[in-house]
């Protein structure tokens, strides 16, 4: 399913297998008796790396999926940490999230393994918990957005990677619509569930709600106070490491759409970037489809953007090119195109890629080895070297926010480099 390029695909990410979570969520998986162990890969940036997470009430919201409650947000803040401080790495998924992820992943529909075959209980991140921030002057802040249904937590390769450049990370996970979101306690709230254009759209307004409520509380963090809905302490020097006049926003899928919606709505984030999200609440693909574009696709911004796409195939096996140039495949990316006003590229990671190659499934896939058959690792992350896959992304990334928040051009975004084979760029 991560290769099959469906109408829901490039706008999801976990997609189907999320959306059966809620259900699945109680269900304590089976232990396969050779757990595999996981090991995040190395960060490339000079900073070490620190993380917290917040726990966040709008008093002046209802939530859209629940009017009878107010919306609550849970997001990880991952920022760059004093290189003197040692503290506990902080574990890759909360248990509850854990417990569905692992059984998604059992799914047919992804991987086909033994619930239970993933150590997630060991597995850790490279950032450790609530270490002070680096000194030195205020960092750069991006916001990060999953995919539809995917929980932040699937994210680390590119999260924790960006922080040890020299960026604030902040990834939410976006309640009811995520698979699973844990609150402390374990509080486990899981998807509502829905289809169509019309629930899409009422998700993706919740997104751009939620990346201006996390801004808003960002701000507050700046000023000296403490968001955290239970007042639980945090990081030292964490607030005054928020330069919040430099904001950038990124995400895969849903929520690169997000990334561009919330621009067209907030001008205070300065540069986006899209990793394969299709920028509309459905899109044109297979030909008649309804298609339901976004305001940032019809309107475009004037302020820097950049789409990453990734390879597919259609239900026939024909090879699908996520890019701009291919508007019987993807719409909404022309269509943004044309009307883009602001410094952009189209970048697209050739040579296997699949969907999901965004995400930490490719990670996480090669460590599984021969418990995923071959068919299975194809479709969910594709052929490509995943090595070069991840290098790319965060090395296209980086050099992005440190050209449009930092003012520091690396010249990789110049045109096709030797370092990244697997990168085109499409004019």
């Amino acid at each position: 399913m991560g290769s099959r390029h469906t109408r829901v695909v490039r706008g999801s990410a976990l997609i189907a297998g999320l959306a059966l979570a809620g259900g699945l969520a109680t269900a304590a998986p089976a232990v396969a008796a050779d757990q595999a162990k996981l090991t995040a890969p190395a960060l490339t940036g000079p900073y070490d790396v620190g993380t917290t997470d917040l726990h966040l009430v709008d008093p002046a919201r209802a939530d859209p999926w629940k009017p009878e409650r107010r919306r609550e947000l849970m997001v990880t803040v991952t920022y760059p940490a004093d290189r003197f401080a040692d503290g506990p790495r902080a574990p890759w998924l909360a248990p509850g999230v854990g417990s569905v992820l692992d059984q998604v992943l059992a799914s047919e529909d992804y991987l086909g393994l033994p619930a239970g075959s993933i150590d997630w209980a060991s597995a850790k991140r490279r950032a450790e918990l609530g270490v002070p921030v680096a000194h030195g002057a205020p960092k750069p802040v991006t916001l990060f957005s999953p995919g539809f249904g995917g929980p932040r937590e699937t994210y680390t390769a590119i999260v924790d990677d960006l922080a040890s450049r020299g960026y604030v990370v902040v990834s939410l996970s976006h309640t009811y619509e995520s698979a699973a979101v844990e609150f402390p306690g374990g509080r486990l709230e899981t998807a509502v569930s829905g289809a169509g254009p019309e629930f899409m759209k009422k998700a993706l307004d919740a997104r751009v709600a939620d990346s201006r409520f996390v801004l808003d509380r960002l701000t507050d963090l700046a000023r000296g106070q403490n968001p955290d809905a239970e007042n639980r302490p945090l990081p030292r020097g964490l607030g005054r490491s928020l330069d919040l006049s430099r904001v950038g926003a990124y995400g895969h899928s849903y929520g690169g759409f997000t990334a561009g919606e919330t621009m067209v709505h907030d001008r205070r984030v300065d540069a986006g970037i899209n990793l394969d999200g299709a920028m509309a609440s459905a899109v044109g693909y297979p030909p008649g489809s309804v298609y339901v574009p976004g305001e940032v696709t019809k309107r475009g911004l004037d302020r820097p953007f950049m789409l990453m796409g990734a390879e597919g195939t259609d239900e026939n096996g024909k090879p699908l090119e996520h890019t701009h140039r291919h508007p019987e495949f993807d719409r909404s990316w022309a269509d943004f195109w044309a009307n883009q006003r602001g410094w952009k590229r189209d970048l697209y990671l050739r040579g296997g890629s699949t969907h999901m190659a965004y995400s930490d499934l490719q990670v996480v896939v090669p460590q599984l080895g021969s418990r995923v058959t071959p068919e299975k690792r194809e479709a969910v992350i594709g052929t490509i070297d995943p090595r070069r896959s991840v290098a790319a992304q965060r090395d296209y990334i980086g050099a992005f926010f440190d050209l449009h928040l930092r003012g520091r051009d690396r010249h990789l975004l110049d045109g096709e480099s030797p370092r990244h084979p697997n990168i085109d760029f499409i004019d």
